[in-house]
């Protein structure tokens, strides 16, 4: 498969200050989380990858087109025209309906009005926006704005999606409706998407591999799978039966409670030395059934902060 990305040794600078440090990755097509935190650098890269600012030093393509350093190239408006992309920062214009905005977007990618109109219409009711796309796009909500971006950046139906942000400013019932829209681009319509995003919920409910980074580097990459490690000293529990005298027996083991659903499903962490036989004498002791016993993988999160060092 050919990569969707690849990028070695790619740094930027804006004068004294580097922004990328030596981005080396190879990435295949799929939905991709970009994970970090505010100043991360993961802004920069995409404007990298679009093709907006040239990379200071180092080599990359996406999609088979070489990243160039003159925004005006022609190179890189072929890149563009393969790429949606939905800013973090309010870029709605005032004055114009949803229509209108997204049919402008689409002339701007290089579609022939009529038919940037035409898809305008299209994507806008495929993002339950049809009753509002006569409405002008400063009186949106938050959501429909969130919505409205989205819309100009699938107008011109392009392979590859590059979010920043998306859920921003978002509700959680606004999230999960943003989220479900960018998994069903992914998964139903054939999209790649690059998700930017600082929240781990984010990338958790999208995406299927993850790049995190840190102060301008890359410090992980690959699937949630491969990063997380295997706890050998941590397990997930479910018991039936006399579950207090169970879990006294356990506690007075050293044996650590870290998580309870509160229907009899734990998250445990055991001393140096424990055995899985040594579950199930207690639970016979104590007048309990077992009914689950797995291994307890690293958490994403956990994942994160291990990875930036925090």
């Amino acid at each position: 498969m050919q990569p969707l990305i690849e990028l070695n040794s790619v740094s930027r600078t804006f004068g004294p200050f580097t922004a990328l440090h030596e981005v080396t990755l190879s990435l295949p097509p799929g939905r991709i989380g970009l994970l970090g935190p505010n100043g991360a650098g993961k802004s920069t890269l995409l404007k990298i990858l679009m093709g907006l600012i040239p990379p200071s030093s180092g080599t990359g393509r996406v999609l088979d087109q070489e990243l160039g350093g003159d925004g005006d190239s022609e190179g890189n408006w072929r890149l563009r025209r393969l790429i949606g992309f939905m800013p973090e920062a309010d870029s709605l214009v005032p004055g114009l309906s949803g229509v209108e905005y997204v049919s402008l977007a689409g002339e701007l990618y290089g579609m022939p009005r009529r038919e940037a109109q035409r898809r305008a219409h299209e994507v806008l009711s495929y993002l339950e926006l049809e009753e509002a796309r006569y409405r002008q796009v400063q009186d949106y909500s938050a959501g429909m704005k969130q919505r409205a971006k989205l819309a100009q950046a699938i107008v011109h139906d392009p392979p590859v999606l590059l979010l920043d942000e998306p859920t921003s400013g978002l509700d959680p019932a606004g999230r999960d409706a943003m989220l479900r829209l960018v998994a069903s681009l992914a998964t139903d319509h054939g999209k790649s998407v690059i998700l930017s995003t600082h929240l781990l919920a984010d990338v958790e409910a999208v995406c299927e591999r993850v790049v995190i980074m840190a102060g301008g580097r890359v410090r992980g990459q690959g699937t949630v799978s491969e990063l997380c490690a295997r706890r050998q000293d941590r397990y997930r529990i479910r018991v039936q039966g006399e579950l207090p005298q169970f879990r006294s027996e356990l506690l007075a083991r050293e044996v650590k409670l870290l998580a309870d659903d509160g229907q009899g499903e734990w998250r445990v962490a055991v001393p140096p030395g424990w055995t899985n036989l040594a579950f199930f004498k207690l639970a016979e002791a104590s007048q309990a059934v077992i009914r689950l016993l797995v291994p307890d993988d690293e958490t994403l999160e956990e994942l994160f902060l291990r990875t930036v060092g925090t």
